[in-house]
């Protein structure tokens, strides 16, 4: 290689389950400037098939032994929740740059301790909140912060499945997950909605869960799980106070009885104009008719390949916009508050 070009940076992944294969190895393998170097699972065999897949020259079980064989810039965390905070932590000791899915640990002093980790290190800790990287999330920030909305005051965040309680891996283990819908796809709507407001202070938060249907059926739309084994919440229903005085309302659930089989959105409702998220529409009334600002006919489906880009090319130098260390601390203190309101039955104050 010429000395004018530099080495490609080494990237390893942690977690060979599918958002590891579908999301970061897919991506990482569309880039001359990174090279696959290792994979470690606690399974060696499912390593081993994912390096096989994808090419990587090594396949691991302990971690402490592939940061020290493979040395590389770059790791992927795309461990079970439980594992985050220590698979992150060794990868920044290791002077790694970290991408770590969702959410990032399990409690709000493991993200505060990876933040300031990070921050010590000098390296980036992104985290894989992808729906705020699509088009129609950027187009709402946009207009968001040249005034279209005047104040935003009431926003609902819906993440809701009818019977959409995961099959697979450890979706309904509350000491592997740190909970159910809210962690899991909850908190990706909760993201965006933040995302697009501006991230404004949080006074206080208020919710309350329900496990009513997970542990007495036993198959649904992603296939088939224990009911008694299932120990994570089936629905959450919050509200989100903030200082400036407006409100972010959040519904998720794996299993409730709705007409629709799943839901993803956002609406926001501002003084001048309201909106909704995926697909991005903006719109007010004029003399009680509807009339359209802005509209998007289909939603953006390029969202997780934007996120890992913008990591990659925030690991590059480059001033892109990443949900960093910061961010994901604050989506995991507002995480924590929900589920302690649900089990308190009580308001949580964050101010």
């Amino acid at each position: 290689m010429s000395a004018l070009t530099p080495s490609p940076l080494r990237v390893a992944i942690i977690g060979a389950g599918q958002v590891a294969d579908k999301v970061h190895a897919s991506y990482y393998a569309t880039r001359n400037d990174l090279q696959m170097v290792a994979v470690l699972d606690s399974h060696l065999d499912h390593a081993k098939a994912f390096a096989n897949r994808h090419g990587t020259k090594k396949a691991y079980q302990d971690l402490q032994t592939l940061l020290r064989e493979a040395k590389p810039d770059i790791v992927s965390v795309c461990s079970p929740n439980r594992f985050h905070y220590e698979h992150v932590m060794a990868a920044l000791e290791a002077g790694c740059h970290v991408m770590c899915e969702k959410p990032p640990a399990m409690n709000p002093k493991q993200a505060d301790e990876m933040r300031l980790a990070a921050r010590k290190a000098g390296k980036v800790l992104a985290y894989d909140f992808h729906h705020r990287f699509a088009q129609d999330t950027q187009l709402l920030r946009d207009a968001v912060q040249s005034g279209t909305f005047g104040e935003i005051y009431v926003t609902n965040a819906l993440a809701l499945r009818r019977c959409g309680v995961p099959g697979w891996g450890v979706f309904t283990n509350k000491a592997l997950q740190g909970g159910g819908p809210l962690i899991d796809i909850g908190i990706h709507m909760l993201d965006a909605a933040m995302y697009v407001l501006g991230f404004p202070k949080v006074k206080s938060v208020t919710a309350h869960s329900f496990q009513r249907l997970g542990t007495s059926k036993s198959s649904g739309q992603f296939g088939e799980w224990d009911p008694k084994t299932y120990t994570v919440e089936d629905a959450l229903f919050g509200t989100i106070e903030f200082c400036n005085g407006g409100i972010l309302r959040l519904e998720t659930s794996f299993a409730l009885n709705i007409r629709e089989q799943s839901v993803m959105n956002v609406s926001f409702c501002g003084e001048k104009a309201g909106a909704t998220l995926f697909p991005a529409h903006i719109y007010n009334d004029v003399g009680g008719e509807l009339h359209t600002l802005l509209k998007r006919d289909e939603a953006d489906d390029q969202r997780h390949i934007r996120s890992m880009d913008a990591f990659v090319r925030h690991v590059q130098g480059e001033p892109v916009m990443i949900a960093d260390a910061e961010q994901g601390l604050v989506i995991q203190q507002l995480v924590a508050a929900l589920y302690e309101s649900s089990e308190k039955r009580e308001r949580v104050a964050l101010c």
